[in-house]
């Protein structure tokens, strides 16, 4: 381990960090846009908000679920424990456990978008991250249905070459990131 840390925050192109008013100030544009629209056709402007509300509504489910994530991640796993099994020198073990997380892993992904960033920041190596990521294409709960139309010679078949290019694509990453 070469002690490095990894970046605490991204900076935005003006170099300060990430996070600042830039949301407030779109969410007050957006309802101000709401707000003229509704001036002008007060019943598209509802129809709209319905739309937004139905959204709203699927998106607080996985927000909630990401906080816990978030949560479990931040009291369970410390910097030591995920270098470990994730970092620099977790070799072997490190493959293996990014494969059968992404693989085991359910969800939408924009979900494991902020679980992964916080491991980034404990120290996880943004190959392993990039694998995972790639391995989330097999479906545990499909794979008896791809069995039952395509048979276990094909499934197997593709579910080998899904974690190869999973591998593949983390390689890669980690000649992009230069780990």
């Amino acid at each position: 381990m070469s002690g490095e840390r990894p970046p605490e925050a991204p900076e935005g192109a003006a170099g300060r960090k990430a996070g600042g008013r830039g949301g407030w100030i779109f969410l007050a544009i957006v309802a101000g846009l709401y707000g003229l629209a509704a001036l002008f056709d007060r019943e598209a402007a509802g129809r709209s908000l319905q739309v937004f509300a139905g959204l709203l509504g699927n998106v607080v489910p996985a927000l909630g679920l990401v906080l816990v994530l978030l949560f479990l991640v931040n009291l369970l796993l410390s910097p030591k424990r995920v270098e470990k099994y994730l970092g620099r020198g977790s070799g072997l073990r490190g493959w293996v456990t990014a494969l059968a997380a992404g693989v085991i892993s359910t969800g939408p992904v924009y979900a494991a978008y902020a679980v992964l960033r916080e491991l980034r920041l404990k120290g996880m190596r943004p190959s392993l991250m990039a694998a995972l990521l790639y391995a989330r294409a097999v479906k545990l709960p499909l794979l008896p249905l791809l069995v039952h139309y395509f048979g276990s010679a094909y499934t197997g078949l593709l579910v080998f070459w899904i974690l190869a290019f999973a591998v593949l694509g983390g390689l890669v990453m980690g000649w992009v990131e230069e780990e």
